[in-house]
């Protein structure tokens, strides 16, 4: 999980540097179409027609296009704001996670955990609040990506006990790639030979870090690794120091603290109530 966390964090890493050159579609494509390369070479050899084999491919390409759609907004945002704001911004995803369950999925959420989310919401106001330089239409990016993303995990908690995990993560970046593919022509810039490491970067980092994240769901419970998603923040601050100099200030760090306790309330608030099966999810 941590490998995955380290991972996640150079991905954001090298798509805010690129983009300071690069097109934001041509990143979400790179992104998306090295990764169903490694797929292919390295899963499809071991798991055959069963790595295609869905009894939902409706539900798989929905959900692939939701992530897609957080990706492309949250490399939108990091073309615009520092990584640990966008970062911060985004863990709103498990509280509106809370909020759909209860329309689409009709779970019972308890009056402290609703609590909870409108804290993590009041966090986010510190974060974009008047005279932070975050006040723009850019802060919309990651608010819209963690909803998609937010979507993407409830369709993932609806299929998840009969789709195998590799299957998943094949259409993951298939439909990533075949959709990108029919934008990434209108944006489409031609790499400098010095970014070309980087950009074939992007799809490793991703594929490597969703690789790692199933391989830890093997071996422990989503209600005791999901929190540990929450170290990203402090690599996310310190790769924003290091590579671009961006260090949130105090209302910020204030604004992350809230969203993060937030977040983990949320997440573990009710994790020994008994004949509560763990919420697993796969990126």
């Amino acid at each position: 999980m941590m490998v995955m966390v380290v991972c996640f964090s150079i991905l954001e890493t090298t798509a805010k540097y690129l983009s300071r050159t690069y097109p934001v579609p041509m990143l979400v494509w790179c992104r998306y179409t090295v990764h169903l390369v490694l797929t292919l070479l390295l899963i499809a050899p071991r798991m055959g027609m069963r790595m295609v084999r869905t009894d939902q491919p409706k539900g798989q390409v929905v959900r692939a296009a939701l992530l897609m759609g957080s990706t492309a907004c949250y490399f939108g945002a990091l073309s615009f704001l520092p990584m640990a704001e966008v970062k911060a911004i985004s863990f709103i995803s498990p509280l509106l996670v809370t909020i759909f369950a209860v329309w689409l999925l009709r779970e019972e959420v308890s009056r402290s955990r609703w609590l909870a989310v409108v804290a993590g919401f009041l966090g986010v106001l510190f974060i974009i609040r008047p005279g932070s330089g975050l006040l723009q239409w850019p802060a919309l990016l990651p608010v819209a990506s963690a909803f998609c993303y937010s979507q993407y995990q409830i369709m993932t908690r609806k299929f998840s006990e009969t789709e195998h995990p590799l299957t998943t993560l094949f259409y993951t970046a298939l439909v990533g790639s075949v959709l990108m593919s029919l934008v990434v022509p209108f944006y489409w810039t031609a790499p400098e030979w010095r970014h070309v490491p980087l950009l074939v970067l992007l799809g490793v980092v991703a594929g490597f870090g969703h690789l790692m994240l199933i391989k830890a769901l093997e071996l422990e419970n989503a209600s005791f690794l999901s929190p540990l998603s929450y170290v990203q923040l402090l690599w996310v601050i310190l790769f924003g120091f290091l590579v671009f100099g961006d260090l949130p200030d105090g209302w910020s760090l204030i604004g992350m603290v809230i969203i993060v306790s937030s977040g983990l309330y949320v997440a573990l608030g009710h994790r020994f109530k008994p004949r509560e099966e763990p919420e697993t999810t796969i990126e």
